[in-house]
């Protein structure tokens, strides 16, 4: 559709440029020539649109036979340079017999008469025309190839960044898995059932999972849900000693983001927070949509006499190269501990897939 596009508005500049110089080709013959305006005009435009088809056809066909970085300047400048004239004298032999078709059509003495000077005109123009053709189709060649090369290397950086983008998820699960098989482990010689219960949590947590392969993107509020599926395993080993909150705004909800870039801060939250306090703390999840801007916010509790999380980590580590892999310049990421707290803020393109 583009490319049918970019051919038509080519065509009609192409066009309009041959419809100019047949106006200024008719002009020359109405003052210099003795011919009336209107049979200047109905000389030059037909003369002029047929010597356009055929410089533009065969030009073309000798620009793609004979490319520039294939063959050398001399051997193509020889052959334009002889193309061009004999397309000149067949031009010139062209107009000779339109000018004498019109004056036997309509004798009088505004008529175009092809004198000597005319046909040298006719001619110099004729190679003159012939050459700027040329030279327009090698550059209209080269711009084609350029824009080939830079929608290959588009596509090329594209994959590249699908292919970091599937690495750096592979990552998450495994890391997941191995904290949660650890939290199982130490249950088991604890309490079996709950054990039990957390393997059948972890199994439909990983089923749930397998939705979001195929996906690019998910809403902030699908990604909340595999939250508290998240949640859901942990509160099997934590009881009432894990809290959680969510402060979401609607249209926060419905943005798109990277499928589990919130569950390794989440579990961090767990691990690192909730989990080093004896009576427990709460995790909190907050996204609001500001402009342009998506503002996600994981926080946590954390033991007040602990000394401050510096924010490292393979979980928080990931979520800044999915996000820079994802977004560029346009997400950041922050942690930091305040007062009694860890937070994690992320900032992203708002994106609702509209």
């Amino acid at each position: 559709m583009g490319g049918g596009f970019w051919a038509r508005r080519g065509a009609a500049l192409y066009l309009a440029a041959w419809l100019m110089l047949g106006l200024m080709l008719a002009g020359l013959l109405s003052a210099t020539g003795g011919a009336g305006p209107a049979a200047s005009l109905l000389f030059a435009l037909p003369l002029v649109l047929v010597y356009g088809a055929v410089c533009g056809f065969s030009a073309y066909y000798l620009c793609r036979a004979y490319p520039l970085a294939r063959k050398s300047t001399p051997a193509v400048l020889g052959v334009f340079f002889v193309t061009a004239v004999c397309a000149a004298l067949l031009w010139c032999a062209v107009a000779t017999g339109w000018a004498a078709w019109w004056q036997w059509l309509a004798p009088g003495d505004d008529g175009v008469t092809m004198s000597r000077p005319l046909a040298a005109v006719i001619f110099g123009l004729g190679v003159l025309l012939y050459g700027m053709t040329a030279c327009g189709h090698y550059l209209a060649l080269a711009f084609e190839r350029a824009r080939g090369l830079e929608r290959r290397e588009l596509e090329a950086k594209l994959l590249a960044r699908d292919a970091e983008l599937r690495m750096l998820r592979t990552q998450v699960d495994p890391h997941f898995l191995f904290n949660s098989l650890n939290s199982i482990s130490a249950l088991t010689t604890i309490d079996a059932a709950a054990a039990r219960d957390m393997t059948l949590q972890l199994a439909g947590f990983f089923r749930h999972t397998v939705g979001l392969e195929a996906q690019r993107k998910v809403t902030v509020g699908a990604e909340l849900e595999l939250v508290e599926r998240f949640l859901a395993i942990e509160r099997v080993r934590f009881g009432p000693r894990l809290g959680f909150e969510r402060q979401v705004s609607a249209d926060a909800g419905a943005c798109l983001l990277p499928p589990m870039i919130l569950q390794p801060l989440v579990e961090n939250a767990v691990k690192h927070g909730v989990g080093q306090l004896l009576e427990g703390g709460v995790v909190r999840v907050r996204a609001e949509r500001a402009g342009s801007r998506l503002r996600l916010r994981v926080e946590n509790d954390v033991d007040p006499d602990a000394g401050t999380r510096a924010g490292g980590g393979i979980g928080l580590a990931n979520v800044r190269e999915r996000l820079l892999a994802a977004y560029g310049v346009e997400a950041s990421v922050h942690a930091a501990r305040v007062d009694n707290r860890f937070r994690v803020d992320l900032v992203l393109p708002a994106d609702t897939g509209e």
